[in-house]
């Protein structure tokens, strides 16, 4: 042994510490259209980076993250009962019982199927597919009639032309893709319609050039005007 305080730690077969990554989870109220299911999904990210490994522990750490009736629901529930929530499963899914609306996921995959572009941008309307397919959980549809569904809904033009001429295989892929081609659009249109100056006048050195023409009938119209004679004084010149 040579003291050397880096050995002694690789012969020791020790691993260094993992930091946890403590991410912030907004507060889920349960108010009527709040989404569960996107709260649910910042809870797991959240129980993962923080490296929460027994249910007691994801319990407790979930029902923190709660507020307004929904943690009055989920304390008076545990005041009833200390062992109503045997598992995290099982506190997510009568969460899930207590506040989301009956039938959302059938409400929302058949809103889905029929989400039209309409008026929005691609942006918003990207928003409203992906939040349309987080509500499916129990029966999740398939990549092909995520991205068919998605560039049937688009507004007829160069973007849903444009992804029916690559078709994307995921439907993030096709989200992707229609954003860039509607940003390029808009970068060529603006650059189109932007303003010309008016190229100025070039002034030459000098005097002006005469226009000997205009010079030569105004004077030949003086001197016939000076030989006419005025028919009230009888005199000319005027």
């Amino acid at each position: 042994m040579d003291g050397n305080p880096t050995t002694t730690t690789a012969s020791s077969g020790t691993t260094p510490r993992v930091q946890s990554l403590k991410l912030h989870v907004s507060n889920y109220v349960g108010k009527e259209g709040e989404p569960l299911l996107r709260w649910l999904v910042e809870v797991n990210t959240a129980i993962a980076t923080r490296r929460i490994f027994d249910d007691p522990s994801k319990v407790a750490f979930a029902m923190s993250c709660l507020g307004g009736r929904a943690r009055s629901w989920a304390y008076g529930r545990l005041l009833t009962d200390a062992t109503c929530y045997g598992t995290c499963a099982e506190f997510k899914e009568e969460l899930r019982q207590a506040f989301e609306p009956p039938k959302n996921e059938f409400r929302s995959g058949a809103e889905f199927l029929d989400l039209q572009q309409g008026k929005h941008d691609v942006h918003a309307y990207a928003q409203r597919a992906r939040y349309l397919v987080s509500n499916i959980v129990t029966n999740p549809m398939d990549e092909a009639t995520k991205v068919v569904t998605f560039m049937k809904g688009l507004r007829d033009g160069p973007v849903k032309t444009y992804l029916f001429r690559e078709y994307p295989s995921t439907l993030e892929a096709s989200i992707t893709l229609a954003m860039q081609e509607e940003f390029s659009l808009r970068q060529a249109k603006l650059h189109v319609n932007v303003p010309r100056m008016a190229r100025p006048m070039m002034r030459t050195g000098g005097p002006e050039p005469m226009d000997l023409l205009n010079a030569t009938a105004t004077g030949h119209q003086r001197r016939n005007n000076s030989s006419v004679r005025c028919f009230r004084c009888r005199y000319t010149g005027h």
